[in-house]
């Protein structure tokens, strides 16, 4: 059984084919007795997901902090809810306790979370698998920076190795599924 951490937009005011993919991402783990580990929240593609999980037999870990679960945003029907005592704590919890990450489309706090673990692999500091779900082409932009980082220098042509691009859920985790661990050569500091 996997714990697959996902990341991803708390908003409800998303186009509905990000909600489409949200589901169909919950309904796959718990269909595949996964566990989902995820921000907590019970709007947005992160209640969609929650609930899909939930709904096709998957467990549900919320870790959310508590200044968040207090003003009443927190999915009430998890397996296990986390409390923290901020954000920095609340990746904490859910990188140490993640077998992959899995980042569907959203805002500035789903592209914060996503790129320190994916830093945290550029510096070595774990080998678990990071996939970022491309919904309809929302990622394009990040692909096409993540080569101009390469392109300029500012990042090594390995590193790309470090994180997978998926059209949707399923091939999301047939990445998760068939994922060995690549060598980002040598170190970066």
């Amino acid at each position: 059984m996997s714990h697959l951490c996902v990341y991803c937009s708390s908003s409800d005011a998303v186009d509905g084919g990000f909600f489409e993919a949200a589901r169909d991402l919950g309904r796959r783990i718990g269909e595949g007795g996964h566990v989902l580990i995820y921000g907590g929240g019970r709007t947005g593609l992160m209640g969609a997901v929650a609930r899909a999980a939930k709904d096709y037999g998957g467990r549900v870990i919320a870790v959310i902090p508590r200044f968040m679960a207090e003003k009443g945003v927190a999915f009430q029907d998890a397996d296990e809810t986390v409390l923290t005592e901020d954000m920095r704590e609340r990746k904490a919890v859910m990188e140490r306790r993640a077998d992959a990450f899995l980042a569907l489309p959203g805002g500035f706090g789903t592209l914060e979370e996503v790129l320190e673990v994916l830093t945290l692999r550029q510096l070595g500091l774990h080998g678990k698998p990071i996939v970022f779900v491309n919904t309809g082409g929302f990622y394009d932009p990040l692909v096409r920076m993540f080569d101009d980082l390469v392109e300029r220098r500012f990042a090594k042509p390995s590193l790309l190795a470090a994180a997978a691009f998926a059209p949707g859920p399923a091939e999301a985790l047939e990445r998760i599924a068939s994922y060995r661990p690549a060598d980002l050569g040598s170190k970066w500091f």
